[in-house]
């Protein structure tokens, strides 16, 4: 019978031929889900055998993952903001361009006690529960159009043991509670002439997390437009976005009325971010 480390090599090689990044971290990845164990443990067992029932198992990990299926959706667990998150094909798997934008608000030390916040288009939940767990008081409503989205939210919700509110909603059709002191959303913004072209993993994901109009922003300017009216006083709008997008949406939002308007990079210098900070109530 084949070692641990016999398997971890040759799978590495199949799916290196495959076209898969980083071939090797998958395959620690999918040994370990076989085997049930941490992907550490791997380094401490890598001489042991492996029984021919877990190489079935592993067979059809390695040949989904070969096909494009995202290794977040066979785990069935995406690491975000050092929390555990349940992963599928109903909602966006989480870039870590969006664990740069919740960690920069999770460095706000103005928050209001409780903070009410809204995310719009939640997926599976990741932006909203990071923060309902992250600001103290922090009343947290977690939107989505697709209910599929937002059962996983849900969950997430349940097995992190997070108190959040749900509602199906376009953008604000349905939202409850406002005015906000915060409202971050992560929509999708890529043209929908260009989401046949994405990577083979990111066509795993929901078209109606991807596509966000003929020119990628509609549903953005849309939400910049309506929100400012259900923002407190220095209240704040929070946006990701894509690239190019920067200057279209920093116009937008100093049209609809809000006072200050900054771009923000993510680590790779690119101009990602949108925060927008409503016009104070006159004394």
């Amino acid at each position: 019978m084949p070692t641990l480390l016999d398997t971890l090599q040759k799978g590495t090689a199949y799916l290196e031929s495959h076209g898969v990044e980083e071939a090797r971290l998958n395959m620690q990845h999918l040994i370990a889900q076989t085997l049930e164990c941490e992907r550490m443990q791997l380094y401490i067992d890598f001489d042991l055998p492996m029984e021919e029932t877990q190489l079935e198992t592993l067979r059809d990990l390695m040949k989904r993952r070969a096909e494009g299926e995202p290794l977040q959706h066979l785990l069935g667990t995406v690491e975000f903001c050092d929390r555990e998150f349940k992963s599928d094909s109903r909602a966006l798997i989480p870039r870590p361009e969006t664990e740069e934008l919740v960690a920069k608000l999770l460095a706000v030390k103005t928050w209001p006690n409780p903070a009410k916040i809204l995310d719009v288009g939640c997926g599976s939940g990741v932006i909203g529960l990071s923060l309902a767990a992250g600001i103290e008081g922090a009343e947290v409503v977690l939107t989505d159009i697709s209910l599929d989205a937002l059962e996983l939210a849900k969950k997430n919700a349940t097995a992190l043991d997070i108190k959040a509110t749900f509602v199906e909603s376009n953008l604000f059709s349905n939202v409850p509670n406002h005015p906000f002191d915060l409202i971050v959303a992560n929509l999708p913004y890529i043209p929908n002439a260009e989401v046949p072209q994405l990577s083979r993993e990111v066509q795993h994901d929901p078209v109606l997390a991807l596509a966000g109009g003929e020119i990628g922003t509609e549903l953005m300017f849309q939400l910049i437009s309506e929100s400012f009216d259900l923002l407190n006083a220095n209240g704040r709008l929070v946006l990701e976005y894509g690239i190019g997008q920067a200057a279209a949406l920093k116009n937008a939002a100093e049209s609809a009325g809000f006072e200050t308007v900054k771009v923000g990079r993510d680590f790779a210098g690119i101009e990602r971010f949108l925060f927008a900070v409503k016009t104070a109530d006159p004394a």
